[in-house]
């Protein structure tokens, strides 16, 4: 295990006692978010992303180390386990070495190649890596025949397959062509028969007919060409140009100390390459490729759904949320400053659709609406009929003079949730259309605990999410999720279960024993009472209790990220100042005034505490409790329509950025479908990823580049003139 701690901090470039101590706390049952802000002291200041790459590097030398010991029995089980192949085994960096080097033992069919081992003729092909000609070959090989070995031919050709098998076999051979495909390879993709059938609007007409060299391809066009196979629209292969190919087969030929059979050689060469090497290690550059794709594909939808959830909250709106539709009209919820649904309705506002009589009631309704529930935003989905809805609310705020602003809101995953079990506990007596609106409205209001009840890959934000490994996905996506839930902190009094099941420390079902807790018993009135919760032991509530608030508790301090073991240390810092608990609780801002001058440092070495801790419980006590989401830019709200004839090229506007891929980002800018700005027209300068420089969420100016009004498009740019 201390050479596992060494490698990773060699790696990560920590020190040791980091790793060590770290893994000490992850082992016992500590969470991340847990040891990133309480336990500073032990890991000398790490934070999530260093913790992280902590566990994740040495579970996987720890995996690393199983397979080995694994590998190393199966191969001994054969009787074939040999000092130099366990050495060999043993000093292994990499799985992919491992298995190299496992590759000949693996269980698999029999062979031609075993077959002929069988009809004994291994020492045959023994002999013809010594043989001077082949006629002293063929002589040799007549010492090998037997019932099913009929002639001389049959025994040249079961010796020409065995080593054909061996070089196959042969550890260096795969890894160094395995390279040589990688960097020099090319894949190349043709249209099958079936993709006239398959792809009648050419979703996959790029690809076609398409060659690109492996070193170069981007991750995208990866995962594309991966779809287009599966879907049986395209054919993959990968080649090499003659020169590479050559440069193989003379890297094995070279190894061959007896040159005097040169060509004989080269045909089992090529054999070996075409019939056995090349298709197995295509396979393993072909899954290397993916496993990167994969890899850059998540962690962009990790990095958007991070900035998605870290959307600030509209705090204290009151929301007409709309669901905008066509035939059966649009659903409407209303939903007060505290996030309450109060009522539902539905609007037909639809013109040339909808008769001029539904129009006039949908307009006095909203004006009806907006006055007596004091509305502060309207809110729209931006599905089906959205943007008939946007033009229709715009008239009504403008010809009604409307002390009130609207917003477009990604919609993506309100209808999964509408039909979750969540929404049905929530609203058990309310139609699943209704369900909608209300989660459309109260994103806006606070989008962390409206979307965390919803599957992050149906929240509209990453590509090819159904194209990678789902269980990696869902993994990753979720300790995004568990990273921001830890980082802004739940209302122990008002969090869904949904939300609490991503508090450090709380599983699933101890979520929900909260909530049942809260609704039999009423608000938890201090931390402390966490315990009588069915399910949370000491070691759960050590985990769970700084990052659960209570905002009007029995004590003050339980609505700050101070932790509960840490109170007799910020009780007599306040004592230090001249303060009890309840004379900081009383009147903050005198506290805090009185606590102006204190020497946190020098109390730290006094007592003997450590000094991050100390810092961290005096800046909790000087100021408010801070929402990290503050930092990031509120939603773009607005008052009027905008028209794709009202566009020209090189007119400026603002957009919301929506999506960020690797070729460029998604920009709201208030049409009916999102513009692009490509990669290309970020920025003057050269950009090699648009998460760099954009975020979603993010609101930025544009000018209008291109406009296609037949297929709706718009090319956007952000170049200096």
């Amino acid at each position: 295990m201390e050479k596992i701690f060494e490698q990773v901090a060699k790696k990560l470039n920590l020190k040791l006692s980091q790793i060590v101590n770290t893994m000490e706390l992850l082992d016992g049952g500590a969470t991340v978010p847990f040891i990133s802000r309480y336990r500073k002291e032990v890991t000398e200041n790490l934070d999530e992303i260093q913790i992280g790459n902590i566990l994740e590097s040495v579970t996987y030398l720890r995996n690393l180390e199983k397979r080995k010991e694994e590998v190393i029995r199966l191969i001994e089980e054969q009787g074939k386990l040999t000092d130099e192949i366990k050495t060999s085994i043993e000093n292994a960096q990499i799985l992919q070495e491992v298995e190299d080097i496992y590759f000949p033992y693996r269980k698999k069919r029999k062979t031609k190649a075993d077959k002929a081992i069988e009809d004994g003729l291994e020492p045959l092909a023994d002999f013809a890596l010594q043989a001077n000609d082949l006629e002293t070959l063929n002589i040799k090989a007549n010492e090998f025949l037997n019932d099913n070995i009929k002639n001389i031919d049959e025994a040249i050709e079961g010796a020409k397959l065995i080593l054909a098998q061996r070089i196959s076999e042969t550890p260096i051979y795969r890894e160094k062509i395995r390279e040589i495909m990688l960097t020099k390879g090319i894949i190349n993709t043709k249209e099958t028969k079936k993709a006239k059938e398959l792809d009648p609007k050419k979703v996959y007409g790029d690809y076609y007919d398409y060659s690109e060299q492996i070193s170069k391809i981007v991750s995208h066009r990866v995962l594309a060409v991966n779809r287009g196979e599966k879907d049986e629209v395209l054919s993959v292969t990968i080649t090499f140009e003659d020169a590479i190919r050559n440069r193989i087969e003379n890297l094995i030929l070279k190894d061959f100390t007896n040159q005097n059979l040169k060509d004989f050689y080269l045909i089992i060469i090529k054999d070996a390459l075409d019939r056995l090497i090349l298709p197995s290690i295509e396979r393993e550059v072909r899954n290397i490729l993916t496993e990167k794709a994969e890899t850059e594909s998540i962690e962009v939808f990790k990095e958007n759904l991070k900035n998605l959830l870290m959307q600030p909250p509209l705090n204290e709106k009151a929301i007409l949320a709309l669901d905008p539709g066509y035939r059966t009209g649009c659903k409407v919820a209303i939903i007060d400053k505290n996030g309450f649904y109060q009522k539902n309705d539905v609007f037909f506002l639809v013109d040339k659709m909808h008769s001029p009589k539904q129009l006039e009631d949908a307009e006095k309704k909203i004006v009806k609406y907006v006055k007596e529930y004091d509305i502060d935003i309207i809110v729209m989905g931006n599905g089906t009929a959205s943007r008939e809805t946007e033009s229709f609310v715009a008239k009504v705020i403008k010809n009604n003079n409307l002390n009130t602003k609207y917003l477009i809101a990604n919609e993506a995953g309100a209808s999964v949730y509408s039909a979750s079990k969540i929404a049905s506990e929530e609203f058990p007596d309310l139609d699943v259309t209704v369900r909608g609106a209300i989660s459309i409205g109260r994103r806006i209001q606070d989008p962390l605990a409206e979307l965390v009840k919803i599957d992050p890959k149906s929240i509209g934000v990453g590509m090819y999410q159904h194209d990678v490994n789902q269980g990696r996905l869902d993994e990753s996506l979720d300790a995004v999720i568990t990273y921001v839930v830890n980082s802004v902190g739940a209302n122990l009094n008002t969090a869904s279960w949904a939300l609490l099941s991503h508090i450090s420390g709380i599983k699933k079902n101890v979520a929900k024993n909260i909530v049942d807790y809260r609704k039999e018993n009423g608000n938890f009135k201090n931390r402390k009472e966490l315990k009588k919760v069915k399910g949370i032991g000491e070691k759960a509530y050590e985990q769970m209790a700084g990052f659960l608030v209570i905002v009007d508790g029995e004590n003050v301090l339980d609505n700050t990220i101070i932790h509960p073991e840490s109170y007799h240390i910020a009780e007599e810092i306040l004592k230090e100042a001249g303060l009890t608990v309840a004379q900081y609780g009383e009147d903050l801002n005198v506290a805090r005034e009185k606590l102006k001058g204190f020497n946190y440092e020098k109390f730290a070495k006094d007592h003997d505490y450590g000094l991050q801790t100390v810092k961290d419980i005096y800046e909790a006590l000087i100021r408010d409790r801070r929402d990290p989401r503050d930092s990031f830019e509120k939603p773009l709200l607005k008052s009027d329509i905008l028209e794709m004839d009202n566009l020209k090229p090189g007119m400026e506007i603002e957009g919301t950025v929506r999506n960020v891929v690797k070729f460029g980002a998604f920009i709201d800018i208030g049409l009916k479908n999102d513009a692009l700005l490509h990669i290309s027209e970020i920025s003057n300068s050269y950009i090699d990823d648009p998460s760099k420089v954009l975020s979603v969420g993010q609101i930025i100016k544009v000018r209008i580049k291109d406009i296609d009004k037949e297929r709706e498009r718009v090319a956007l740019t952000k170049k200096e003139k």
